[in-house]
């Protein structure tokens, strides 16, 4: 169901997608009806699936919510933030109803940018599971990608999770979370864009930090988990998640693998 103001969508929660994006992780992780939806895992649940007509040139929708606020304007993914109130149960539907929070004019390092934060709220059971907020940054034609900043100290001591990504990840968690953006697929289009490479996914990037904690047998039921982008990470390389300053409880980095800090996260209570 669709309005000027929100899109709702419903599904029964089915065991593959979380099957799918385990494969893509080397997981053996089982999923049937009756089990719980890991953390974060939600992101290959509920999915907007946009026509082919509505993608722009760039592969982002420029219907629905949230739509570009003019032509030719370049998106980014900024950062979020996820409250769990509850895992969703395999075999049940679900519904995802996603409005728009806010949406400001500011002026940036690299010109006039529009920041758009989305709202999505999960529901199971008649129960809010997850509410979910999403920071969208919309550049001026022409702007160039954001700078690297320099490589910082060494991490804080603490376990480490890695990843490493190649082109076929790119390929397939673009394909698990509907993501037709160019920018991790076309390198053509990523020169034209600013970037030296393909992106990896700012989106991964959370997740794995979320992962990281979760593997680490930190609980995100009741919290809330913040993440941001701070600087974008190009080309195939095996990253790093580490504990924040204050520890993985209550926060994590993502660092390429020349040690720059790409993400961070904050964990909070609800």
């Amino acid at each position: 169901m669709t309005n000027q103001e929100t899109v709702e969508r419903a599904e029964v929660i089915a065991a593959e997608p979380a099957e799918a994006l385990a494969a893509m992780l080397d997981l053996d992780i089982p999923h049937k009806a009756g089990d719980r939806v890991p953390p974060l895992w939600h992101w290959v649940y509920l999915l907007e699936r946009s026509r082919e007509s509505e993608l722009g040139e760039d592969g982002h929708p420029v219907v629905s919510i949230p739509a570009p606020p003019g032509p030719g304007r370049r998106r980014m993914f900024g950062g979020g933030r996820v409250t769990t109130h509850g895992l969703l149960e395999i075999g049940k539907p679900a519904t995802k109803v996603t409005s728009i929070a806010r949406s400001v004019d500011k002026q940036g390092r690299t010109g006039p940018l529009t920041l758009t934060t989305v709202l999505q709220e999960i529901y199971q059971d008649g129960q809010l599971v997850i509410r979910e907020e999403q920071d969208i940054v919309y550049r001026a034609p022409g702007s160039s990608a954001l700078p690297t900043p320099p490589a910082p100290p060494e991490p804080p001591a603490g376990p480490q999770l890695r990843l490493a990504v190649d082109e076929r990840m790119l390929f397939r968690f673009s394909a698990l979370t509907y993501n037709a953006h160019r920018i991790h697929y076309d390198l053509d289009w990523c020169l034209k864009e600013g970037y030296d490479g393909l992106v990896i996914h700012g989106p991964l990037l959370a997740f794995m930090m979320g992962e990281h904690m979760r593997r680490e047998g930190i609980d995100l039921i009741g919290k809330t988990f913040g993440y941001r982008l701070v600087s974008p990470m190009t080309k195939a390389q095996t990253f790093s998640v580490v504990p924040g300053p204050d520890g993985l409880d209550k926060g994590a980095e993502a660092r390429s693998a020349a040690g720059t800090v790409c993400a961070v996260s904050t964990v909070t209570e609800v």
